[in-house]
């Protein structure tokens, strides 16, 4: 009878001690938080994310895990979403844009941020410089809207009669003024005219293209923001229908149907701000880490969509071109 009582007690002792094991791996597992506007789904940002950290032996569930907080395009909750991951005392909080890098540097001074960003993040105030960002903050930056004028540029090339260019943007985003104020210069020496295609909600985008027809607009160039992003499939249709060749700044518009686009390579980003959050979870500060900048551009042209609004690519752009989609 002691033997089974003893053989139980040992029992019970093991499943304690197993249980307690388990407790405390999974206590200090390091949670990732990621805070972000737009809704995500199996293709976006989070999944190429967490493909990077598991390219580089981050397994989820394992030695990982996150916390995924999406405003689902409403600017306003990001504040609470970031108190949230604050609460739970994430490791690291990632951010894939400067609105959503601003709202976590407002809720925490300590803990580790690190964030992709498309405009500059000194003058968005994130960091004190590239070189040395100082606080709790460091990350990655195409600084995209430099590319403003280069997307100019590829329009005039494809249209050579160009000269009425709309450009579409949010300008509740941080850098789309400073992406519109960009194109000038350039514009100027194009002797281009820009329409200025102010958009805040997914309902004006319609009237929009209407607008930017009617003022006699013969082309397209669209900046970055979490609405205009979360809406690729969208304007890429606007384009379509009412014929207005279109450049973008992310590859992405152009697999949602839209004719070409000229920016930095995102894999590239998500793999060195993924390199970065592991650098800080082995130790290092992000105050000693430099903010990164995009090395790899890529034009990207869509030959189907060429062909729906009756325009023909000549063949030195299709020569420059890094990829064609038939």
């Amino acid at each position: 009878m002691r033997k089974k009582i003893s053989t139980l007690a040992l029992g019970v002792l093991l499943l304690a001690l197993s249980f307690a094991a388990q407790a405390q791996q999974k206590s200090t597992t390091p949670r990732i938080g990621w805070l972000g506007v737009r809704p995500d789904d199996s293709t976006t940002s989070f999944n190429l994310f967490r493909q990077e950290l598991g390219a580089l032996g981050y397994v989820e569930g394992k030695n990982i895990a996150f916390e995924y907080r999406s405003a689902q395009n409403n600017y306003n909750r990001l504040p609470a979403l970031a108190d949230e991951l604050v609460r739970l005392k994430v490791a690291v909080i990632f951010t894939p844009a400067v609105t959503e890098a601003q709202a976590a540097k407002n809720a925490t001074r300590t803990i580790p941020i690190v964030f992709i960003s498309s405009d500059d993040p000194v003058a968005a105030g994130l960091v004190d410089s590239l070189a040395r960002p100082g606080g709790n903050l460091t990350g990655f930056t195409p600084i995209t809207r430099a590319l403003a004028g280069k997307r100019l540029e590829l329009l005039k090339d494809i249209i050579p009669k160009l000269s009425h260019v709309a450009v579409l943007w949010d300008p509740r985003n941080p850098g789309a003024e400073q992406s519109w104020n960009e194109s000038q210069p350039t514009a100027r020496e194009l002797r281009l005219q820009l329409h200025s295609m102010e958009v805040s909600s997914a309902a004006e985008f319609e009237l929009a293209f209407q607008d930017a027809v009617k003022a006699g607009c013969g082309a397209l160039s669209v900046t970055l923001s979490p609405l205009i992003n979360s809406n690729q499939k969208q304007i890429a249709d606007q384009a379509t229908k009412n014929r207005l060749p279109a450049v973008y700044s992310r590859a992405e518009f152009v697999n949602s149907g839209g004719l070409m686009s000229y920016g930095p390579d995102r894999t590239e980003s998500y793999r060195r701000a993924a390199s970065m959050v592991d650098k800080i979870l082995k130790g290092r500060k992000p105050a000693d880490l430099p903010v990164e900048q995009t090395t790899k551009f890529e034009v990207i042209i869509n030959l189907k969509a060429a062909k729906q609004i009756g325009l023909t690519i000549l063949p030195y752009m299709l020569a420059r071109a890094d990829r064609l989609i038939k």
